[in-house]
């Protein structure tokens, strides 16, 4: 499976499942719900974990 690196705003990368477009999507999709919705997302290790859209500055694919 492919792999999505997060940039968060506190200067942390976060590495979760799915291609560079799907986790944009999910992060899209959140940030139009309603306020503090959270993007579910599986880290690398499969565990899910909630990111707020807000917090991403940049999405990069981890693979190649």
């Amino acid at each position: 499976m492919a792999t999505t690196r997060l940039l968060l705003t506190t200067g942390e990368w976060v590495a979760v499942d799915g291609a560079a477009d799907e986790v944009a999507r999910q992060l899209e999709d959140a940030s139009r719900s309603t306020t503090g919705s959270l993007a579910w997302l599986k880290d690398e290790d499969g565990d899910p974990i909630g990111v707020g859209p807000s917090h991403v500055v940049m999405i990069r694919p981890a693979d190649g």
